[in-house]
């Protein structure tokens, strides 16, 4: 419920799915903090409850493309939940949906005038980071097992 509102609020007055997705990641990416106790006791067949993640701004990948897929299929941008690898490590991600380009997959327009991987843990842990932002931008570094 406070996961709609809130993407319904970052969305508001905005028509395009990309100036919508634009909102929402830098809101995820600014607003979470990476939570490094849950990484390190994750379970397997966790899953991320929205509600929980935005009150506590702070998750794991999963807890982060979780809640930007929340946010933006709520506001009605279609995208896909992806799990996979990012060089050795499990990792989640997203990809977006638009008419004019179809699926594009594991990018969003990021700086003003570049189109990067949409991978909002390492970008807000990473931050303004060249070889953070490097590897974000390089497709090798990431492998999909799932897509939901």
């Amino acid at each position: 419920e406070n996961t709609v509102a809130m993407g319904a609020e970052l969305c508001y007055g905005l028509s395009h799915p990309l100036e919508k997705v634009a909102a929402v990641y830098d809101y995820v990416v600014g607003a979470l903090e990476y939570d490094y106790d849950r990484a390190a006791t994750v379970k397997s067949g966790y899953l991320p409850v929205l509600d929980t993640v935005l009150a506590a701004k702070k998750g794991i990948c999963f807890d982060y493309a979780s809640l930007m897929t929340g946010m933006l299929r709520s506001a009605g941008v279609p995208c896909k939940l992806v799990v996979g690898y990012a060089g050795e490590a499990y990792h989640a991600w997203i990809s977006v949906w638009t008419e004019e380009s179809g699926w594009i997959e594991g990018a969003v327009f990021f700086n003003g005038t570049t189109w990067q991987r949409m991978d909002p843990t390492f970008a807000s842990s990473g931050g303004e980071n060249p070889s953070t932002q490097e590897f974000i931008g390089n497709g090798k570094n990431y492998t999909t097992k799932y897509i939901y």
